[in-house]
């Protein structure tokens, strides 16, 4: 064999070489290419389109709202108040002054702010019930006490304010405080909310001294003039001395003793708080 015929045999075999890796390479899996994604599933653009969404919902709310202002369905033609104890409904309507063309749907902010004004009112807060109710719920100022004045008795909040309130012609049960003292009126503003059967049977508070305070209590207890009357005797009232910064669990003490003594038929002359965790009762 030539020279010649020894390069021709050896480039035979470099090309069948060459095609059988180029099969194994068609046998062999391709990689998938990945896919492109959409522009559109970007972060950013999925919360540009939850704004513009909220947009229109805003905006169709928006105008829905003005299209039921317009709407005669929708005019103010009730106004109920609730809450009241001694302050008059008429006067909370009159102080509101509701235009006939007012819509249910319009701002109830500056009726509140005509309302609370009101030296009666302690809060208010406006609702709406359809098609046309506006029901205006207040939280009333109520007195505690009767104070004498130049006109006569006047009601006082518990922060020493005359209130608007004729007691002439508004049955006014509460007690008579001789001024308008801070002390006492925030005392029986919290007997009123902690003992108000408590609070019912005082007839009168004042000072006895810098620091000393006297109750005047209606009876509590009826008894028998005798045996064979069942009829009431009414008893005088009950007189409780107490310190200044007396608390209402204190003022509670009382009625065990009061109830003994009712029921021993002891004529009290007056109960004394004054002694630290001790009732002194003095017998007439």
């Amino acid at each position: 064999m030539t020279d010649f015929d020894d390069e021709m045999a050896r480039a035979d075999r470099n090309l069948g070489a060459e095609n059988t890796r180029e099969e194994h390479d068609d046998d062999a899996p391709r990689e998938r290419e990945p896919k492109k994604k959409s522009r559109f599933s970007k972060p950013g653009w999925k919360i540009l389109g939850a704004l513009f969404l909220i947009g229109i919902i805003l905006a169709a709310g928006h105008y829905t709202l003005i299209g039921a202002r317009s709407m005669a369905f929708f005019r103010v033609r009730t106004i109920e108040i609730r809450g009241t104890h001694y302050l008059q409904p008429t006067e909370i309507v009159e102080r509101m002054h509701v235009d006939t063309l007012r819509s249910l749907w319009d701002d109830v902010g500056p009726l509140e702010a005509r309302v609370r004004p009101h030296p009666q009112v302690s809060d208010v807060r406006i609702t709406r019930r359809m098609p046309g109710t506006l029901i205006v719920t207040l939280r009333e100022n109520l007195p505690v006490a009767l104070i004498p004045t130049a006109t006569g008795l006047q009601p006082y909040d518990s922060l020493g304010r005359e209130l608007p309130i004729d007691p002439v012609r508004t049955d006014l049960d509460l007690p008579v405080v001789a001024s308008s003292d801070p002390a006492l009126l925030r005392l029986l503003a919290r007997l009123r909310r902690g003992e108000p059967r408590m609070y019912q049977r005082v007839s009168e508070l004042r000072r006895t001294g810098r620091d000393d305070l006297l109750f005047l209590f209606a009876p509590a207890f009826s008894r028998p003039a005798s045996p064979l009357d069942s009829g009431v005797v009414q008893a005088g009232l009950l007189r409780v001395r107490a310190p200044l910064g007396v608390t209402v669990d204190r003022l509670t003490d009382i009625f065990p003793v009061e109830s003994d003594l009712v029921a021993r038929q002891a004529r009290i002359g007056e109960l004394d708080l004054r002694y630290r965790d001790q009732v002194i009762a003095r017998i007439q």
